[in-house]
């Protein structure tokens, strides 16, 4: 014979049977609405790898630069372009894919919030429910994908497909950055000639710290094209390379990082076409101006990455760096 109190047990035993089972609904519910957000065919699986292996290939080609640097003269700017294009295509893939796994799985506790609470808004129950911690990272995509199914898959169609188009475009810039490597490879026995036509040369004191080889630059460049608003050479602060041991000095044609145009362009203009007609005489080793780099150990400009500022993109000065 039952007593209300057993009664109460049982019901309650029934309930908590039924949330259970509602809770597995909603989570098998959950999976065709992830699956529904992938791209058709050749969609990639549910939970995609973090990192397909393309962290291991960027460090194998770093040890290469690394390599070739000492090898090869010095600061090989041109192909540290690539690899910071590289490195930043790879960092955006990374970022995506954690994302796009943080949405897959906000939308399955949105989908078991809303069975286990008999349709009441998932948003209210996920945000009373869920870890303090978790709602910094989480309360505005909830909020953005609660508004109803279509924008839950939208939202996390869109993120396959930004994920998926990162990862395509980092694996590109490493197969280019290979192809700057293997390219300076095949150069190696003309890149040799010309570092041994230049003995090198240790930074000095009493000059500013800058070799004699930029020092004779410096002063031939002020001469024959100058003059300038001013000239930096030595600095050891952001990312010196370089400069940071006196072989590199930047010949501004605009101050306070104002893009160059008109007369001031055309200096800049004059002065790259100077130093590249007389880089052998000199010793010069590469030239930067206007995001573009002109490397005398592989000749010819090359458009480099933005780096998003004026001075940062060289728009404002002539970077001439010697062997």
């Amino acid at each position: 014979m039952e007593t209300p109190a057993s009664t109460r047990r049982h019901a309650d035993r029934r309930r908590g049977r039924r949330h259970t089972a509602a809770a597995l609904v909603a989570l098998a519910t959950a999976l065709p609405l992830l699956a529904a957000a992938t791209p058709s065919a050749a969609a990639p699986p549910a939970s995609l790898p973090l990192d397909p292996g393309d962290s291991g290939k960027f460090a194998k080609l770093n040890r290469q630069i690394e390599q070739l640097d000492k090898e090869y003269g010095g600061d090989l700017a041109k192909l540290k372009d690539a690899e910071y294009a590289a490195k930043k295509a790879l960092d955006k893939s990374n970022d995506l894919q954690r994302d796009l796994q943080e949405a897959r799985s906000v939308v399955a506790q949105l989908a078991a919030s809303q069975y286990m609470t008999n349709g009441e808004d998932p948003t209210v129950t996920f945000l009373a429910d869920a870890n303090p911690s978790d709602l910094l990272s989480n309360a505005t995509l909830v909020s953005h994908l609660a508004q109803n199914k279509a924008g839950k898959v939208a939202q996390i169609q869109k993120l396959v497909d930004d994920q998926m188009k990162a990862r395509k475009q980092a694996q590109q810039k490493m197969v280019e950055l290979n192809k700057e490597i293997k390219d300076l490879k095949r150069r190696k026995s003309q890149i040799q000639s010309l570092v041994k036509k230049y003995k090198p040369e240790s930074p000095s004191v009493g000059m500013g710290g800058v070799t004699p080889r930029m020092l004779k630059v410096k002063n031939t460049i002020d001469l024959e094209t100058g003059p300038f608003p001013t000239i930096g050479c030595v600095r050891h602060t952001g990312d010196p390379q370089d400069h940071g041991t006196g072989h590199a000095c930047d010949f501004m044609v605009t101050t306070g990082g104002v893009m160059a145009t008109g007369s001031a362009q055309a200096l800049g203009d004059r002065t790259a076409s100077y130093a590249i007609a007389h880089a052998s005489a000199l010793g010069i080793k590469y030239i930067i101006w206007r995001q573009r780099i002109y490397d005398l150990r592989s000749p010819g400009w090359r458009s480099m990455e933005n780096r998003g500022g004026v001075t940062a993109n060289h728009y404002d000065h002539v970077h001439i760096s010697v062997f």
